[in-house]
């Protein structure tokens, strides 16, 4: 497996303080002259930019998780109604060329403010927008100054000014550059990310991939699923079976999570509004892929996926439990039918996100190493930073601990099979 590792000058930067939020408060004389390189200019409201960024995201190096319509859309069901205020920082040369934008926000909590990445619990990778040659011009002591500025000019602004800063599920890089986040003082996140390389044909992929032995057990599976009725994959083509599937998928995975234990993420408010906006929007057409396994007239398992430049991103599926060709695993030739689909596309890579579960390790030759980035900026956030670096420690700990993971998986199973039994 192909393992994609730090670059070298990040080390240079492990000496930052660990409240560097903090150290960026105050006002600086000081910055160095390549800053006036560089200008910044802040948006609070999204139509404003919505040309320039998409301009942008057409040219720069990004994942669909900072496209326009992606955080346009959480906005406007979710953030909107949290209260949370945008803060899109765009970046320009002297030439007025567009270096990067920063798809930031702040968020309210009881006692004190959050700076963050917009959109970031639905984003699986939370990072900035950035021009090819960005790495070529902009060297890491100058992003650090850059941020030192960008931070002294939030918190003098009344409406921007924050408590501590948490940045999470960050890429170490961004398309084919180094992300320059990582120069400030991350830490590891619990999850990694893993993708495949695609290309040529499905057929020789799959050979390549997989053993004479598990080909020759997928085909019985699969004949197996045929004796409960015809085994169709079906792409949703027009907007009503596409929210239909949608909306299947969403109480299958509703399903699986209290099954497992886990909180329902379709229960928060505005995320089920979100993807059903998300999939009914004309704009977002060419980036939605929503399909099934169907066996006779039943929704075997379904799958919302994202296409977006040479990648395919595999984002939310779900199977019925219940049904009686379950145990035949719909969900993993589901899998296989969209790996397919996307070497029929054209498209290079194959993403299947965070997350380190072991159908991702089978398939994936390529790990993307994901860093989070706490630090307190006030004495209010000092308590919020601390608990946040804690937890995500802890959390590390259990994920890349074999047994302590399997015990917090038993856990979790039985207490959602009590709940269950509980709502009976």
């Amino acid at each position: 497996m192909q393992t994609l590792t730090r670059a070298t000058p990040l080390t240079a930067f492990r000496t930052l303080p660990a409240d560097f939020g903090a150290a960026a408060l105050a006002p600086r004389s000081d910055l160095p002259q390549s800053c006036a390189g560089l200008t910044l200019l802040l948006h609070h409201d999204l139509a404003s930019v919505e040309s320039q960024w998409r301009r942008f995201e057409g040219v720069a190096a990004c994942t669909v998780f900072q496209t326009f319509d992606w955080l346009s859309a959480w906005q406007r069901n979710i953030g909107r109604r949290d209260g949370t205020v945008p803060v899109i920082v765009i970046g320009s040369y002297a030439d007025d060329k567009p270096a990067f934008i920063l798809p930031l926000a702040v968020e309210s909590h009881r006692f004190a403010r959050r700076l963050c990445w917009l959109g970031r619990e639905l984003c699986d990778y939370n990072a900035p927008l950035l021009a090819r040659d960005f790495s070529q011009r902009v060297t890491p002591d100058r992003f650090v100054a850059l941020w030192r500025e960008l931070c002294r000019r939030l918190q003098s602004d009344e409406r921007l000014r924050y408590d501590w800063i948490e940045f999470e599920k960050m890429p170490e890089t961004v398309g084919d550059l180094v992300n320059p986040f990582g120069h400030l003082d991350v830490m590891l996140n619990a999850s990694g990310a893993h993708l495949v390389q695609l290309g040529g044909d499905w057929e020789s992929f799959y050979f390549n991939k997989r053993s004479s032995a598990t080909r020759r057990r997928d085909r019985v599976k699969r004949s197996r699923m045929a004796a409960s009725g015809e085994v169709r994959f079906v792409i949703s083509r027009d907007l009503d079976d596409t929210r239909r599937t949608l909306e299947t998928l969403m109480e299958q995975k509703s399903a699986a999570f209290a099954r497992s234990g886990i909180p329902n993420m379709f229960a928060r408010a505005g995320y089920r509004d979100f993807f059903l906006d998300f999939v009914s929007n004309p704009k977002t057409k060419s980036l939605v892929h929503v399909s099934r396994i169907e066996i006779g007239t039943h929704c075997a398992a379904a799958n919302f996926g994202l296409m977006f430049g040479d990648r395919y991103y595999h984002v939310l599926a779900s199977y019925d439990h219940n049904l009686k060709a379950a145990r035949f695993g719909p969900g993993v030739l589901h899998l296989r039918e969209l790996m397919a689909y996307a070497i029929g596309k054209g498209l290079r890579l194959f993403d299947f996100t965070i997350g380190d579960e072991p159908y991702k390790l089978e398939w994936s030759d390529i790990h993307v190493t994901l860093f989070d980035y706490v630090a307190a900026a006030t004495w209010r956030g000092r308590a919020a930073a601390y608990c946040s670096m804690t937890r995500r420690r802890l959390k590390r700990f259990i994920k890349q601990t074999p047994l302590a993971w399997r015990l917090a998986g038993f856990f979790r199973a039985a207490l959602g099979s009590s709940s269950e039994r509980f709502a009976d």
